[in-house]
């Protein structure tokens, strides 16, 4: 696990590097990150776990949106996940998808960049009743390059199917969480 940590804290530094370098070449002034009007694409590994972590899935989830301002993101979001269910009967391997609108909104101007938002959408496919889905996220996007990023997200999932549903279900929620990369243009 050691060498792990210091591969990560390697890929982290060169970055920061990197970063910097970019910065200095570009004479001093930071030109890291979007700017209003740019759009956003992302490509992430997903998975979930119910609020106990007994009980997982795993996918990709890729996001698309626009800038409203240097730091309000708001796009649609795909997640396609596969679940394979212990089991003896090979028909509890399972498939389903998400699509939601979100809107993230982003701090600092260098190249991390941590972000809060919401999200809300539906939730399809099998194993899981077809229905509405909201949540709350956080996460982090470090630029490797002026628009190149890494990132990490986590959202808070709950499920309903009306609004009276939606404040009974909060605490039954779920986790989603995701790493993977993107780039604005």
């Amino acid at each position: 696990m050691k060498m792990l940590t210091n591969a990560s804290l390697a890929v982290l530094i060169g970055a920061s590097l990197l970063s910097s370098s970019y910065a200095m070449a570009q004479g001093g002034q930071s030109t890291i990150g979007p700017k209003e009007g740019d759009q956003e694409f992302a490509l992430s590994g997903t998975g979930s776990s119910d609020k106990d972590f007994d009980s997982s899935s795993f996918g990709i989830s890729g996001d698309y949106g626009w800038y409203l301002s240097d730091r309000t993101l708001a796009g649609i979001r795909q997640s396609i996940n596969f679940a394979d269910v212990e089991g003896e009967d090979l028909s509890d391997d399972f498939w389903n998808g998400s699509t939601r609108g979100f809107v993230d909104y982003h701090f600092g101007q260098g190249a991390a960049r941590p972000f809060v938002g919401a999200s809300i959408g539906g939730i399809y496919g099998d194993g899981v009743n077809d229905t509405g889905i909201a949540g709350l996220e956080t996460g982090l996007k470090y630029y490797l390059l002026a628009t190149t990023f890494i990132q990490a997200r986590a959202e808070y999932q709950f499920l309903f199917d009306s609004s009276d549903s939606a404040e009974d279900n909060f605490d039954d929620g779920a986790w989603a969480y995701t790493f993977g990369m993107g780039l604005n243009f």
